[in-house]
């Protein structure tokens, strides 16, 4: 069995690795103020199926691949890049539902101003293909704590307890989301922080643009 040292090294970097801000908490975050955590629970469930998966296809080689092919990893990179750019300007252009329920406007005027909904399952989960930090994070855990000796045991009981761990500390920032939107319920507060956080989205990418695997 793992040693208990190596389980609580993996179950603390798991923790301040989910917990700590980046793309997916700053989606998170605003979802929860624009949709209230009920309508985010899809979201969240999305991120941690998606790094699950991804952590297994590392764990079981795609990370050696991409060390050895550079030119796969930049191109991810820059997809990854790309794809969160375009997520910060859904999230800067969008309105709040308030303000888009009494528009009383025509489908295609709402959809010019942003997104409608959170993302679903499948979004957040495919997300993370392409989600730099997701893979620095995984990549660097099988690295740290899974044995090749004895593979398939420690990525199980790595991946386990690291996708126990994501969920309950990635919601902590849907709540606390959730937990603003008495003090912005303001149409136009709600606007300057989206487009705050849209800016923040696109901060969190200098770092991780810049790292390698």
């Amino acid at each position: 069995m793992m040693s208990p040292a190596v389980l609580s090294a993996a179950a603390l970097f798991g923790f301040v690795t989910s917990i700590t801000p980046g793309p997916n908490n700053m989606m998170l975050l605003t979802s929860g103020l624009n949709f209230g955590v009920r309508r985010t629970i899809p979201h969240m469930l999305g991120i941690s199926v998606g790094y699950v998966i991804l952590m297994f296809a590392v764990g079981f080689g795609l990370g050696e691949a991409l060390r050895s092919w550079p030119g796969a990893f930049l191109a991810l990179k820059l997809a990854g890049g790309a794809y969160m750019l375009w997520l910060a300007w859904q999230i800067a252009r969008s309105a709040p539902p308030a303000d888009k329920e009494g528009r009383g406007e025509g489908e295609a005027r709402s959809k010019a101003q942003g997104p409608r909904g959170p993302m679903t399952l499948l979004q957040a989960a495919a997300f993370q293909w392409v989600n730099p930090k997701a893979w620095v994070i995984v990549v660097t855990a099988v690295a740290t704590y899974v044995s090749p000796d004895t593979l398939v045991r420690d990525l199980l009981l790595i991946t386990l307890l690291c996708g126990l761990i994501n969920l309950p500390s990635i919601g902590v920032w849907a709540v606390f989301g959730a937990a603003l939107r008495r003090f912005l319920a303001d149409p136009g507060w709600r606007r300057v922080f989206n487009v705050t956080m849209a800016a923040l989205l696109v901060l969190s990418l200098w770092p991780l643009l810049v790292t390698r695997i």
